[in-house]
């Protein structure tokens, strides 16, 4: 994949969390959580609603500081790691633009001054888009934004995307399409950091399941032994579907 910080730029990659925590007033949102986010892994994090898990997301991208705890990635060059990571929200966030035009901004916001045009059609072409260049991105349906926003975020050729619910409000042909993008990203060697409610997309696209309940990681396991034999009384019930509290 190339590099959007320029030949030989340092990797960003590994991330390591130790005792992380995060507080809200009074309230414990995450409590020590430690965890290790490998080079060209696809990392899901799953839990029940309130255990902390876009916390967690917003955390490692940086938009939240944490409360306690460290934060390490493999560069400590500021730049380097802005540039090396993007992220996708559940609602994603459309300028009042073209759909060309969002990806446009993006690119040159991230420093690209040439071609921005091309890589922006481009970027759309890989998401099916192409045909929507032109229309304004808010009058575009819900899957069709959430594609914007991948695309927009993989024409700044990221080496971890982090995605927070992103196929929570769509219906299965538009969460089948996001998760045809997200796999073609990770084949370009994009690292993945996801959070999902639904445990069938989990057992699609994980190599790897975190499960918080309660602000805590409570397994850090490979997606197989996850969903075969789960170590924990919580993630068993999690997965038959049952309360948890």
């Amino acid at each position: 994949m190339a590099d959007p910080a320029g030949a030989g730029a340092p990797a960003i990659l590994p991330l390591a969390g130790s005792d992380l925590s995060w507080r809200a007033g009074d309230v414990e949102i995450l409590r020590e959580v430690s965890l290790r986010i490998e080079p060209g892994t696809r990392n899901i994090v799953i839990g029940p609603n309130g255990a902390g898990k876009s916390v967690l997301l917003r955390m490692l991208h940086g938009l939240l500081a944490p409360s306690g705890g460290q934060l390490a990635w493999a560069t400590a060059d500021p730049l380097r790691i802005r540039r090396g990571q993007a992220m996708v929200f559940q609602r994603p966030v459309m300028l009042r633009r073209t759909a060309r035009e969002n990806i446009e901004f993006a690119l040159r916001v991230g420093g690209m001054r040439e071609g921005v045009r091309a890589a922006a059609r481009a970027a759309l072409a890989r998401v099916g888009l192409a045909s929507l260049e032109d229309r304004p991105a808010r009058l575009c349906s819900g899957g069709e934004q959430q594609r914007i926003a991948l695309a927009r975020a993989w024409a700044l050729r990221p080496e971890i995307l982090f995605l927070d619910e992103p196929t929570a409000s769509l219906d299965p042909a538009a969460t089948r399409a996001i998760e045809e993008i997200i796999a073609a990203m990770h084949a370009a060697g994009t690292t993945i950091v996801m959070t999902t409610h639904d445990l069938g997309q989990a057992r699609r696209i994980a190599d790897r399941v975190l499960f918080l309940h309660r602000g805590r990681l409570v397994e850090d396991t490979p997606a197989r032994e996850f969903f075969q034999q789960p170590r924990s009384p919580e993630a068993t019930a999690f997965i038959k579907g049952e309360l948890l509290w």
